[in-house]
């Protein structure tokens, strides 16, 4: 009942930048949080940047200075830019949004996931 449609991932030299985006689709009556997660191979997902729908964000220790997240809320939409890249930042770069349906139940969706590999 709802899509993420993301895109944006690629493969970058370290020290370069990113953009990542996520479009929110279906029978969505409001958004609660909007944000991104990831995972690195033999590692668990981890949260990486989270907005919540007045705007407050949560951002992992290691993107603090180097990535933003923002969201547009009439496009269901977020994106994460990510500068200065380290090869550490290499993972499954997944969408993630909390909200609820148009029937009232609340959901969590997850977006299929976008590579993100920095080279050295």
């Amino acid at each position: 009942q709802v899509q993420l449609l993301e895109s944006g991932g690629n493969l970058v030299q370290a020290g370069g930048s990113l953009r990542l985006s996520c479009a929110a689709s279906g029978s969505i009556l409001s958004i609660k949080t909007m944000g991104w997660y990831r995972q690195a191979p033999g590692k668990q997902r981890e949260l990486v940047a989270l907005m919540s729908n007045g705007g407050a964000t949560n951002l992992a220790g290691s993107a603090k200075g180097r990535f933003t997240i923002s969201r547009d809320n009439a496009k269901k939409s977020v994106y994460l830019a990510m500068n200065s890249l380290k090869p550490e930042d290499t993972a499954v770069y997944y969408c993630n949004v909390v909200g609820w349906l148009t029937g009232g139940a609340e959901f969590i969706s997850w977006g299929q996931g976008t590579q993100v590999t920095v080279s050295s």
